[in-house]
């Protein structure tokens, strides 16, 4: 499988300049840096969340967890939980379990993006399986998605 063809298309419609490219297969967001040869804090990790019924993307560095508590006060919700496996399957049909991109616009939902992901003026993420992946220009990545800019990521603990 390579970049999910709703992915690029969208990208390409938007007139966003990107490259895709293939890593070893790796299976969460840290892995596949490091496949990559990226900085964690590099790679966007795309996380799918529910703010009271609405799904919604957070997206954070690799070496991060979502704080969900502070994403749903950032969001204005009642409620914030993840999403269950089931629940990505068939919010993400086109991709592999856990390898959505950020691009909430494809999917049609909101973005949240942590405010630590602006260290880097370059971004890769995840394309739609775990051994593709899309690099750009993080001020491109903002202009198409548009998200809500917050503090919502804590240190992954092991």
């Amino acid at each position: 499988m390579a970049t999910a063809a709703p992915i690029e298309v969208f990208l390409r419609r938007e007139r966003i300049p990107y490259t895709t490219f293939h890593h070893p297969i790796a299976y969460s967001a840290q892995e596949e840096a490091a496949a990559s040869h990226i900085r964690g804090r590099a790679w966007a990790k795309t996380v799918a969340c529910f703010i009271d019924a609405e799904p919604v993307l957070a997206v954070l560095p690799a070496p991060y967890d979502v704080d969900v508590e502070a994403l749903r006060a950032l969001a204005g919700g009642q409620t914030a939980r993840l999403a269950r496996e089931d629940e990505v399957a068939r919010l993400y049909p086109q991709c592999e379990v856990g390898a959505m991109s950020p691009l909430g616009p494809v999917y049609r939902q909101r973005v949240f993006v942590d405010r630590r992901l602006a260290a880097d003026t370059e971004i890769a993420f995840s394309a739609g399986t775990h051994a593709d992946a899309i690099r750009m220009q993080y001020a491109d990545f903002l202009d198409v998605t548009r998200p809500t800019l917050g503090a919502f990521a804590v240190p992954h603990r092991h």
